[in-house]
C-alpha cells in the first residue's frame, strides 16, 4: 500500500487534477491537510482513497508555524507516525498540490527491506505562455554532455540544470512508514537529524506542473510576484520578474520562446519547446495515462486512520517537526522573519 501526504490550500480544479493524477500515477491512498475550504473538502470527502483533514485553529492549538515548511514536515511526520502504528503501508511520499507521482510498482517492490528511503526525481512541465490544453511535454533533468549542448547552442545561459529548471531539481522522498525515519521535504533524515543515502530506481519519478503557463505563472504565488530572494535570484540567473500583470499588457511587446526562456525581463519565462524537442530532451507525459489503479482501503482500515489521525488533532505538532541536522548548525528563523515571509506570501496568495 502506497500512501501520500500533502499539506494543500488550492482550487478545486486544481486538487482534483492532483488527486486523480497521483491516484492513477501508483499511489493507493492520500492523506489531504487543508485549510477551511468547504467545496474541496466536500468532494475530498467523496473519494475513498482519500483522508482529508481540516487544519483549522484546533489542529494548532494557536501555534500554528508561519512557515509553510514547518506545517508541512509537522503534518507529513505525524501521518508517519499513525501509519508505523496501523502496519499496512509500505512507503509514504510527501508530494505538493502541483506534483504527481509516477511509479513502477516493481521497481519500488524491489528496493531491499534494509533501505527505508527512495529518491524522487523531478519531471519538470515545459512552460508556454498560451497552451492549447493540458500540459503533457516535461523536461527531464540533463546530464553534462546535455548541459554543455544546450548552452552552446544558445538555449542555456549556464550548464547547470538549477539554471534549466524553473523550479526544485532536488526531487522528492519516500520512506517506509514503520523505519525510524524523518520524512521531510526533499530529504529523509535519521532521528539525529542526519540526510540519509536515497535509493534510485528507474520508473521511480515525479511531474512537477508548476507555472505551465502564463496564467499559471501568476497563480502560483510569490515566485513570480514577490520582490526577488537573492539566493533564489542567483539560483535561476534569470532577471526576476515585474509583479503579475495581465498577459495582453505587455505579451506583443517581447519576443516568444528562446529570448524569453533565456531571461528577458518578461513575467512569463517559456520555455523554446520546438528547440528541446528536436534535441529529443522532452518526455510525453498524457494526463491520466500511468493506469494504475490503486487498492482502495476498506472501510475499517479508513475509519481507524481517519481517528488516529484525528486523535492526535489536540497535541503539539512541535513533536512532528524534523529534527535539525547538528553538523550543519542548524537553527529556526527567527520569529521576525518568519513573519514576513508569511505575510509576503498571503498577498501573494490574495493576488493569485
Amino acid at each position: 500500500m502506497i500512501v501520500t501526504v500533502s499539506t494543500v490550500k488550492d482550487h478545486l480544479s486544481n486538487v482534483q487534477r492532483f488527486v486523480e493524477g497521483n491516484l492513477d500515477g501508483g499511489v493507493d491512498h492520500m492523506v489531504v491537510f487543508l485549510a477551511r475550504a468547504p467545496k474541496v473538502k466536500a468532494w475530498l470527502d467523496t473519494r475513498p482513497e482519500v483522508t482529508a483533514v481540516v487544519t483549522d485553529d484546533t489542529w494548532w492549538r494557536g501555534q500554528r508555524p508561519a512557515l509553510l515548511n514547518r506545517r508541512q514536515n509537522a503534518n507529513a511526520n505525524l501521518v508517519r507516525h499513525v501509519l508505523a502504528d496501523l502496519g499496512w503501508a509500505e512507503w509514504l511520499f510527501h508530494v505538493d498540490a502541483d506534483e504527481v507521482l509516477q511509479l513502477d510498482r516493481d521497481e519500488l517492490a524491489g528496493v531491499p527491506a534494509r533501505e527505508p528511503a527512495v529518491s524522487v526525481p523531478p519531471l519538470e512541465v515545459v512552460s508556454i505562455a498560451e497552451p492549447d490544453g493540458p500540459p503533457v511535454l516535461f523536461k527531464r533533468l540533463l546530464d553534462d554532455g546535455e548541459l554543455h549542448l544546450v548552452t552552446a547552442l544558445g538555449l542555456l545561459a549556464e550548464p547547470t540544470n538549477s539554471r534549466y529548471f524553473r523550479s526544485h531539481i532536488a526531487g522528492k522522498v519516500g520512506i517506509r512508514p514503520g523505519a525510524d525515519v524523518w520524512l521531510g521535504i526533499h530529504k529523509a533524515t535519521d532521528p539525529g537529524g542526519r540526510r540519509l543515502p536515497l535509493v534510485q530506481r528507474p520508473g521511480v519519478e515525479m511531474l512537477h506542473y508548476e507555472a505551465f503557463s502564463a496564467r499559471t505563472s501568476c497563480a502560483s504565488g510569490w515566485r513570480w510576484s514577490a520582490p526577488a530572494p537573492a539566493s533564489t535570484s542567483a539560483r535561476t540567473g534569470w532577471p526576476w520578474p515585474p509583479p503579475c500583470a495581465p498577459w495582453s499588457a505587455w505579451s506583443s511587446t517581447r519576443r516568444p520562446g528562446r529570448a524569453t526562456w533565456r531571461g528577458s525581463t518578461t513575467l512569463h519565462m517559456a520555455d523554446p519547446v520546438d528547440d528541446l524537442a528536436a534535441l529529443g530532451l522532452l518526455e510525453s507525459r498524457p494526463p491520466l495515462s500511468h493506469g494504475h489503479r490503486p487498492q482502495v482501503l476498506d472501510e475499517s482500515r479508513r475509519s481507524a486512520l481517519a481517528a488516529a489521525v484525528e486523535g492526535l488533532r489536540t497535541q503539539d505538532k512541535k513533536r512532528f517537526v524534523p529534527p535539525k541536522d547538528p553538523a550543519k548548525g542548524e537553527t529556526a528563523p527567527s520569529a521576525a522573519g518568519a513573519g514576513l515571509t508569511e505575510k509576503v506570501r498571503r498577498r501573494m496568495r490574495r493576488q493569485g
